[in-house]
C-alpha cells in the first residue's frame, strides 16, 4: 500500500507531515489521508513526493515483497490518477525500479498534463483503441490503434485526446521516473 510506503519514507527521513507538506507544496491533510489509505494520490502528487525522496514513482508503492513472477489481474491492480483525475492509470507491473507498465484510458478532450514535461527515461506507448495524439518537443504525432511510439522522455512530451471517443493505451517507461 502506498500509504505505508510513504509513512516509512517520511519517518526514515525524520520528517513530520507538516515538514513533508512544506517540501512538497502539498497539504498535511492530503498527506495524512494518503498515508491512512483514505485517498489515492494523483500522479502529480506522486511525482512531487518522489522528487523529495529522490525515488521513482514506482518505488513509492510497497512492492518490496514482490515475487520474481507476478500476475497482474483486473480489479487487483493499484491505480494512479493524472492531473485533475482526467486520466487513470492501472499499474500492470510491480514497482521494482526498472520498468513501469501502465494501462490508461484518456477521455475525449483530455490530456495527461497541461504542459509537456520531461524525465530521464525511454517511453513506449501502444494504442489499443482510438487514436492518441503524442506531443514530443513541439512535434505532434498521431498514433492509431495497433500502432506504437517510442521516444526519449528527456524531450518534453504529453499525451492528448482531441477526439470525441476515449483512447485506451499501454505505456511502458524504463526506468520509472519521478
Amino acid at each position: 500500500m502506498i500509504g505505508t510506503q510513504l509513512r516509512e519514507l517520511r519517518t526514515k527521513r525524520g520528517l513530520s507531515l507538516r515538514a513533508l507538506a512544506a517540501e512538497t507544496g502539498l497539504s498535511p491533510t492530503l498527506l495524512s489521508q494518503v498515508e491512512r489509505g483514505v485517498t489515492e494520490p494523483s500522479l502529480a502528487t506522486l511525482r512531487r513526493l518522489a522528487g523529495v525522496f529522490g525515488e521513482s514513482v514506482a518505488s513509492l508503492f510497497d512492492d518490496a515483497a514482490a515475487p520474481s513472477v507476478w500476475v497482474s489481474r483486473p480489479g487487483e491492480r493499484s491505480t494512479l490518477s493524472g492531473p485533475r483525475g482526467l486520466v487513470r492509470y492501472e499499474r500492470l507491473t510491480p514497482g521494482n525500479g526498472q520498468l513501469e507498465v501502465l494501462r490508461a484510458v484518456l477521455p475525449p478532450g483530455a490530456a495527461t498534463s497541461e504542459e509537456p514535461w520531461a524525465h530521464s527515461s525511454v517511453e513506449c506507448a501502444y494504442v489499443i483503441a482510438g487514436t492518441l495524439t503524442v506531443e514530443i518537443a513541439k512535434v505532434t504525432h498521431h498514433v492509431a490503434a495497433g500502432e506504437s511510439i517510442t521516444f526519449d522522455s528527456r524531450r518534453p512530451h504529453r499525451y492528448v485526446n482531441p477526439s470525441g471517443d476515449q483512447v485506451e493505451y499501454i505505456v511502458s517507461v524504463t526506468p520509472p521516473s519521478p
